[in-house]
């Protein structure tokens, strides 16, 4: 099977001003496709995907962006253009886990991490970072030990646990690992926290076939809930997209979109032979 795996944002109506902002950041980033839907950008070869999706779900913490730097200059730079208009979580300073860390939330809602690490490759530079907090906390390896069993090309890299003896031993103090090549974080939020996963930011899984499409779904909704138009949300709660990957060149068609509209607005999960005969 071959899968490409990206986050999807929800914004309301300020998708392509939110994706021109994060281009002009990184190197090697530029928009693909500009629409009034949608709008899919590339920041340092990942794929992000920004809907115009209107009012109905906002982005929480619950999945942040972390951007691994390797200067204390690129981590200010970033710093300084994303909390424009955004609010800090954890303010930026020196931590034990980094000379240089701060949390932010921008001004359309997304979170990013923005770490200093100067002695150690970097691997993949931009990761998605999921935060299991309230009724969630405790599940992190669980989700790890899930998520690796359904894609190929995937594996654990790195599980720290909080140490024996605290309030928390046992839970995912940080966890680094691979989804189809994607690296990817998680980790158990202890405390209080006003958010969970919504469908503010969901994964998008993009399939050649309609046994990948019937693949995905069916391992996903396990123990999880099926919605419409090729969403759901798992056992966990993170909300995925199955979608064809020749979903974007029928859209694209101006004679063929409104039929293909019509047709995936009837369809849970995608069936690819209707949308191509419609």
């Amino acid at each position: 099977m071959t899968n490409l795996i990206h986050p999807c944002l929800w914004f309301d109506g300020q998708a392509k001003a939110a994706a021109e902002l994060y281009c002009s950041l990184f190197k090697n980033s530029a928009i693909s496709t500009d629409t009034p839907m949608v709008v899919t950008f590339e920041l340092e070869g990942n794929k992000f995907m920004g809907l115009n999706g209107g009012p109905q779900f906002k982005i929480n913490p619950s999945i942040s962006v972390f951007v691994v730097c390797q200067s204390p200059e690129e981590t200010n730079h970033l710093w300084e253009k994303l909390i424009d208009g955004g609010k800090a979580l954890i303010p930026i300073g020196k931590y034990d886990w980094s000379e240089r860390y701060g949390w932010l939330q921008d001004r359309f809602g997304l979170t990013w991490q923005i770490s200093l690490i100067s002695d150690a490759p970097v691997k993949q530079k931009i990761r998605s970072s999921m935060l299991f907090t309230g009724d969630k906390f405790g599940m992190a390896e669980s989700v790890i030990n899930f998520y690796t069993s359904v894609f190929d090309h995937s594996s654990t890299e790195l599980l720290m646990h909080y140490p024996e003896g605290s309030e928390n031993a046992g839970k995912v103090l940080y966890s680094e690992f691979k989804l189809d090549h994607q690296n990817m974080i998680a980790m158990d939020g202890p405390g209080v926290h006003d958010y969970t996963f919504n469908e503010g930011v969901s994964f998008v899984v993009e399939c050649e076939s309609q046994k990948e499409i019937d693949y995905y779904w069916n391992r996903l909704t396990e123990g999880g809930q099926e919605s419409m138009c090729g969403w759901l949300k798992d056992k966990f709660g993170v909300s995925w997209q199955i979608v064809p990957a020749v979903l974007g060149k029928l859209m694209s068609d101006p004679l063929k979109a409104p039929n293909v509209i019509q047709a995936f607005l009837k369809m849970k999960k995608f069936d690819i032979e209707t949308l191509l005969n419609a």
